[in-house]
């Protein structure tokens, strides 16, 4: 059965049926996975089993505050968003959740950054090693326990950091 039948059906008496439909069908996806990808899936799913019970990054000692450059477990991602581990800069937060814009430091999204509404270059921020840009339309509220680490800082009153919370209220 394909997924949106599972969901139909409702039929939790079948569930060692879809047990072994879910696992073979990740089997196959994973063995097509380049080496590097199915890694990151692989952490990913780990860091969901570790952390799916925990309320907020603050139980594992991660402190976060907003302008914050943090190392985020973003999940398992369709084409065109950004998933597994990256990092992203915190706008705000509330009540354990994080509103987030991820960064990425490929070369040549930096490159192109300039001609693209949905992308901004962000640079070089002390305690990043690498130019990196921000997508913009990729922002998310997130649950702080997929936050791994804290990186770096974008002090928020920083005509940069203003920017980046124009560019994201211009796209919403």
């Amino acid at each position: 059965m394909q997924a949106k039948d599972w969901l139909v059906s409702k039929r939790y008496d079948r569930m060692d049926a879809l047990w072994e439909e879910a696992q073979a069908r990740e089997k196959q996806m994973l063995q097509k996975l380049s080496p590097q990808e199915a890694y990151a899936y692989l952490v990913s799913k780990l860091n969901w089993c570790d952390r799916k019970q925990i309320s907020s990054c603050q139980e594992l000692g991660v402190h976060i505050r907003k302008g914050d450059i943090c190392f985020v477990e973003y999940g398992s991602a369709y084409l065109c968003e950004i998933g597994y581990q990256h990092f992203g800069l915190i706008l705000a937060i509330v009540h354990h959740k994080a509103l987030i814009v991820p960064i990425s430091g490929s070369k040549s999204a930096y490159q192109h950054a300039a001609h693209k509404k949905h992308v901004m270059r962000l640079g070089r921020v002390p305690g990043m090693n690498k130019v990196s840009v921000l997508y913009l339309n990729d922002a998310k509220w997130i649950n702080t326990v997929r936050i791994i680490d804290v990186k770096a800082h974008l002090d928020t009153d920083s005509s940069l950091f203003m920017e980046v919370e124009k560019r994201i209220k211009e796209m919403l």
